[in-house]
């Protein structure tokens, strides 16, 4: 399969309803989709908005949220875009780390060379997130990488 390329741009009105509305179809977390602490992208491929990904930064680390595609779209390499120019913004903000948190995706990101660690490994600013401490199940797989 050819590499897929997406418009990646910050879900503003009306693309943060569009965010939220894919997200809750994929059982993903919302309710702080709006704060300033998370940045929410949507994804476009031939101006289709095709998917939405979510980045949050504390200081060294960033952790990579909530990367959704269109039911329609799953399986034509979106996902993968997607989690690409999220890793580039973290990148380019200077995360010197990336973790996550998932209960369905652990092979996706595995084949991305994201590690799984312990809940303990991962850095104070990390845990201290609204995602980490409260939104996801203690049951979720945490994973890291370097960018």
């Amino acid at each position: 399969m050819d590499d897929v390329v997406v418009a990646f741009e910050p879900a503003e009105e009306p693309g943060l309803e569009y965010a939220e509305a894919l997200l809750t179809d994929a059982d993903l977390p919302t309710a702080d989709l709006g704060s300033d602490a998370v940045d929410c992208y949507v994804a476009r491929a031939a101006g289709e908005r095709v998917g939405v990904g979510a980045l949050e930064l504390r200081g060294p680390h960033a952790l990579v949220r909530s990367v959704a595609v269109e039911p329609d779209r799953r399986g034509e390499g979106y996902g993968t875009a997607i989690a690409d120019a999220l890793e580039t913004e973290a990148s380019d903000a200077g995360a010197e780390r990336l973790f996550l948190l998932t209960t369905t995706a652990r092979d996706f990101f595995a084949a991305r060379g994201y590690e799984v660690v312990d809940r303990e490994a991962v850095p104070d600013p990390i845990r201290a997130t609204n995602e980490f401490a409260d939104l996801c199940p203690a049951s979720a797989t945490v994973m890291r990488k370097s960018p």
